[in-house]
């Protein structure tokens, strides 16, 4: 029978029981023993990789377009690769921060939607999120028409400042962008349609590799160039998915543009907010491809499982990708120690550069293996809907404790950027002990239940008020 290519509500892998769908028919068995548990982790793992593999490498992707960009323009020149690290840390990178927490309210009301079998819905969630991400945008633009004055309010050096401002002004389509990819994405996670997601991905870094190359350092285009390249590659990763959307290879998940759309806008900007605050506080974890990969595949599993009311299976799924995070975290802190003589020269020519770079090495292998498990478990909290929670604690721990720790560390007692650092990592490690206790002491009975309740509302039913995750 064929299903117009729409991820079936129960099919079977080979290998990975009905991993397009919620994972089980049924919410797993109580765990007894040992034995219990290794079977059920394998099981879970499979289901897991499954989704976080090819988000992974599309992560890693997609990170690499503005990486080898920055790696080329250290090859032009000190100051150039100076402007479009500030540009792409500061400017691109606070949006991008503000973008994929705005769009990860999508991954919340997807995945419960998709796990609930309410696939009709999935459409109209996207094009609210379009709405609000292009509003928010445009809200964000005088961040790269004022880029300039800035930063030299924040006291950047006055040559960088002007390089920074100039490439940012080339890099306003790419915010544009931002804002119609992120929620394409989570539209396409949520079905676990993520392979096509990771085709796109490979052939827009295969090009942008080639096509930077070409214009930054052949043709001598320099920053000029590397934005034209960068802009295109985005754009061409957006038109590449709509495309595919609109083939119909997504079925009842999207059935067109419908006016719906702008229904309930106010209700999905509050958990878009929230969204936002809980991931671009933490940024640094973002930089880390694989952590985004465990983030994405887990919000799946447990929006998925939560939604089809298996509250054991959700709760475990908690489990598996903490595990699998930490060990992950540990072998690239130990890759990352075995290369660091080698690594830093790939990026700038500059030795006084690449001394920097290992001086801090020790301090970035610890960030690897703490920046694997708490975006994991931010992930838990996306699929959960406990964004405007954990939204309190993030500000908590990074405005009001990582980075004040941070600048006393660093101009205080005058350990510099090391001080900086560890006071935001210190901050990211109170944070996930948080996190960690909240998934603990959360009742995943009474989190399906609402789970039922949010996807009734959204549905436009009558149900009860949903409230913020009962923790106990």
């Amino acid at each position: 029978m064929e299903n117009n290519g729409e991820a079936p509500l129960l099919t079977s892998t080979p290998g990975l029981k009905n991993a397009h769908f919620t994972g089980d028919v049924e919410d797993i068995p109580p765990i007894k023993g040992i034995t219990d548990f290794c079977v059920q982790f394998g099981v879970e793992s499979k289901k897991l990789w499954y989704l976080a593999g090819p988000a992974i490498f599309t992560s890693i992707c997609q990170y690499s377009l503005g990486a080898i960009t920055q790696t080329f323009a250290g090859h032009v020149g000190t100051l150039d690769l100076a402007a479009f690290s500030v540009e792409n840390s500061v400017i691109a990178g606070f949006s991008l921060g503000i973008m994929v927490g705005m769009g990860s309210a999508l991954e919340t009301l997807c995945g419960q939607a998709f796990g609930a079998g309410q696939v009709d819905m999935l459409g109209t969630y996207m094009q609210r999120s379009w709405i609000i991400l292009f509003v928010t945008a445009l809200i964000m633009l005088p961040l790269y028409l004022f880029a300039t004055p800035l930063l030299l309010l924040i006291g950047q050096k006055e040559s960088i400042s002007y390089a920074a401002g100039k490439m940012a002004l080339w890099m306003i389509p790419q915010l544009f962008a931002y804002a119609f990819n992120y929620p394409i994405a989570k539209f396409l996670q949520a079905q676990s349609k993520i392979m096509v997601m990771s085709y796109i991905a490979a052939v827009a870094l295969v090009f942008h590799t080639l096509f930077s190359w070409l214009f930054m350092l052949k043709l001598e285009w320099g920053l000029w160039g590397g934005a034209l390249v960068l802009n295109f590659s985005w754009w061409f990763m957006v038109v590449a998915q709509m495309i595919y959307i609109l083939s119909g290879t997504c079925g009842r998940a999207w059935s067109g543009f419908s006016w719906a759309a702008f229904t309930n806008l106010w209700e999905f900007v509050k958990l878009s907010f929230a969204s936002a605050i809980m991931l671009c506080t933490n940024i640094v974890g973002w930089a880390i491809m694989v952590a985004i990969g465990f983030n994405a595949a887990v919000s799946v599993r447990v929006s998925n499982e939560l939604g089809a009311a298996h509250p054991r299976t959700a709760k475990f799924s908690v489990v598996v990708v903490v595990i699998s995070a930490f060990f992950v975290g540990v072998l690239l802190a130990i890759l990352l120690v075995i290369f660091r003589h080698q690594y830093p020269a790939i990026f700038a020519d500059s030795l006084e550069v690449q001394q920097a770079v290992y001086t801090l090495t020790p301090l970035l292998a610890a960030c690897l293996i703490i920046n694997n498990i708490q975006p994991a478990l931010s992930g838990v909290a996306i699929g959960a809907g406990w964004q405007a929670v954990i939204a309190y604690i993030n500000i908590a721990c990074y405005y009001i404790f990582g980075i004040p720790l941070g600048l006393a560390l660093g101009f205080g007692a005058n350990f510099g950027v090391m001080g900086i650092w560890i006071g935001m990592l210190t901050g990211t490690v109170v944070q996930t002990l948080i996190l960690f206790w909240i998934c603990y002491r959360t009742n995943w009975d009474k989190e399906a239940s609402m789970a039922e309740d949010r996807i009734r509302q959204w549905a436009g039913q009558p149900e009860e008020v949903v409230d913020q995750p009962k923790i106990y």
